[in-house]
């Protein structure tokens, strides 16, 4: 099932890159930043029905060379993840020709030190491949509480937000992340709201996110320019309607629902964000696009 949290986990990492380099460092491992990035296609599907699809695929192009990054977010453990995940390398190093490396992004504890297992495929008597993800759970990015620290690495801080969002210090996190939000001039605008959804995307359901609900009601003021004033007085409806509708067609590609084009066209046309997020629970559980679209007065409501 993808939730939002689900989204921001891998979604950052579309943001800003060059966040890969900086987190990874807090696991012992040196990668040069990128010089510049390329967003891949994350369909993996081959002409088979079966549809494989990794969550965020970018190449990087470093001064010592490119290599592809694979980011998965992962919520619990699930037994057939990692010979997924051993497909997807093999099968972007054959397409791409390119080193590929598997980041895995897990809120939960318990969920990262599974993920982090070094996993060998074949017989006893000769392992064929070795799976050697890099995993940042909670324990492996830092808790980001000052603001000064939060504003020298806004990307990071919303990273570890997300990822201690059920800690004690979520809070301390979100304070200092307002506070460097606030300091941000109106030129970094949209920048700034970009942030401000993939923080409230990664915080999920939790006490956390109410929080940020809170500061973001009182604190999104500081913006002077006239469209953030529209953000704060309307939610940006429209730019939320097309995140939405983006976030409805990965989950049912995620789940397997055939979405025709004209189901497609009506999907990325609606302009109602309340209506995408009507659509977007139901797809949570729908067979097909006729129940994504069944509610009670929905028709009118979509046009």
């Amino acid at each position: 099932m993808v939730s939002s949290s689900h989204e921001a986990l891998h979604r950052i990492f579309q943001q800003d890159p060059g966040l890969f380099a900086r987190a990874a460092r807090h696991l012992g491992v040196a990668f040069p930043p990128p010089v510049s990035t390329t967003e891949l296609s994350t369909d993996l599907t081959e002409t088979q029905p079966l549809e494989r699809r990794v969550d965020t695929l970018l190449q990087m192009d470093t001064e010592d060379g490119s290599f592809l990054l694979a980011v998965e977010s992962q919520s619990r453990p699930a037994s057939g993840k990692p010979a997924s995940w051993a497909y997807y390398l093999s099968y972007v190093y054959a397409k791409y020709r390119i080193p590929p490396v598997l980041l895995v992004v897990c809120a939960d504890r318990g969920t990262a030190e599974w993920a982090a297992r070094q996993v060998d495929i074949g017989p006893r008597q000769w392992s064929s491949l070795t799976l050697r993800p890099l995993v940042l759970g909670p324990d492996d990015v830092p808790v980001i509480d000052s603001p000064d620290e939060a504003a020298r690495d806004i990307p990071l801080t919303v990273l570890s937000a997300a990822l201690h969002r059920r800690d004690p210090g979520a809070d301390a996190i979100l304070n200092a992340l307002a506070k460097a939000l606030k300091g941000l001039s109106a030129d970094d605008e949209d920048t700034a709201t970009t942030f401000i959804e993939l923080t409230e995307q990664g915080l999920g359901t939790t006490q956390a996110a109410e929080l940020w609900r809170h500061l973001m009601a009182v604190d999104l003021s500081f913006f002077q320019s006239r469209t953030a004033q529209q953000l704060r007085a309307e939610g940006r409806a429209e730019g939320r309607a097309e995140s939405r509708a983006k976030d409805l067609l990965l989950l049912l590609g995620h789940r397997g629902v055939e979405v025709s084009e004209r189901d497609r066209e009506r999907i990325v046309g609606c302009g109602d964000p309340d209506v995408l997020g009507l659509w977007f629970r139901n797809a949570l559980t729908a067979t097909s696009t006729a129940e994504v679209f069944a509610s009670a007065g929905e028709a009118g409501a979509a046009g």
